[in-house]
């Protein structure tokens, strides 16, 4: 089975786990912006992150057969400097612009404040001026209040539901994100997040329609092959080819299939390690 990963933080993680979500079925990936580990300080720090993110790490994935695009923005967990957003903001336009740039993300609250509304607004504006679809972060801790928060956020702004991938749902907030026109994210991980018996859970109280499941992989416990364990729970769990299909590839197809530059190639060859370790 063909799996498309379509939030995974992949500069924080190593060459050997590339090979892994290769061998595993993964042929392409989209990595949202996210935070680094401690709040960056100047414009210019972002800026090379972006750079990093849409040219070498696209590089390095297509090394090992996968093909790597990215989603930029200004992440909510650093949001509480409005003058350093305000500056990021005013020099973002190239990086949106690159040909691998699918998306704007992911945006959001982690707080719940007023600086992270800010930077969501004002993000949001940005996207709709470029047509580009969106990845909206959920908190992690009060997630009903944040996703309430979000969407007011979004209507008033106007914005299209259907070009919003919202992430990180837990069963506490199904029954409200069911009730927008936004595509909705379930994230994998060993222990702080969903694990691959919830999933199935959700998905046979819900359906799969709308649905987009990731492994988002970033520097805590975390695992690049979340999703190829999770098709391999919804088989065991009685679920049939095409809800895992829709889970794992055909609802990424859809939702990225609204930016004009997500082209995915998933015949890439891995190169001969020896021929780009010279």
């Amino acid at each position: 089975m063909t799996i498309i990963e379509p939030h995974i933080h992949m500069y924080s993680r190593t060459t050997d786990d590339y090979q892994a979500m290769y061998r595993a079925g993964i042929r392409a990936c989209v990595e949202p912006s996210f935070w680094l580990g401690q709040d960056r300080r100047y414009a210019g720090t972002f800026f090379d992150y972006f750079n990093l993110i849409l040219n070498f790490e696209t590089t390095r994935a297509r090394r090992f057969g996968i093909d790597h695009y990215c989603a930029v923005a200004y992440n909510p967990k650093e949001a509480e400097n409005r003058p350093l957003v305000d500056e990021v903001l005013a020099g973002m336009g190239e990086y949106l612009d690159h040909p691998r740039c699918v998306a704007l993300g992911e945006i959001g609250f982690n707080n719940l404040t007023d600086n992270e509304e800010y930077a969501c607004r004002r993000q949001l504006e940005i996207a709709a001026g470029r047509n580009l679809p969106v990845i909206i972060h959920l908190p992690h801790f009060h997630k009903p209040e944040g996703i309430r928060r979000t969407m007011k956020v979004i209507r008033e702004a106007g914005f299209p539901e259907d070009r919003i991938y919202l992430d990180h749902n837990t069963e506490d907030t199904m029954d409200q994100a069911r009730d927008t026109g936004c595509w909705l994210g379930l994230t994998v991980y060993p222990i702080s997040k969903l694990t691959p018996q919830r999933v199935s859970h959700i998905v046979r109280t819900c359906g799969p329609d709308r649905l987009i499941v990731s492994g988002s992989a970033d520097w805590g416990i975390s695992d690049p092959l979340s999703l190829v364990k999770v098709v391999d729970f919804l088989k065991r769990d009685g679920h049939d080819e095409q809800t895992i299909h829709k889970l794992v590839f055909a609802n990424a197809m859809a939702f990225y299939s609204r930016s004009p530059r997500w082209k995915p190639e998933f015949d890439i060859q891995p190169l001969d390690p020896r021929e780009f370790q010279r």
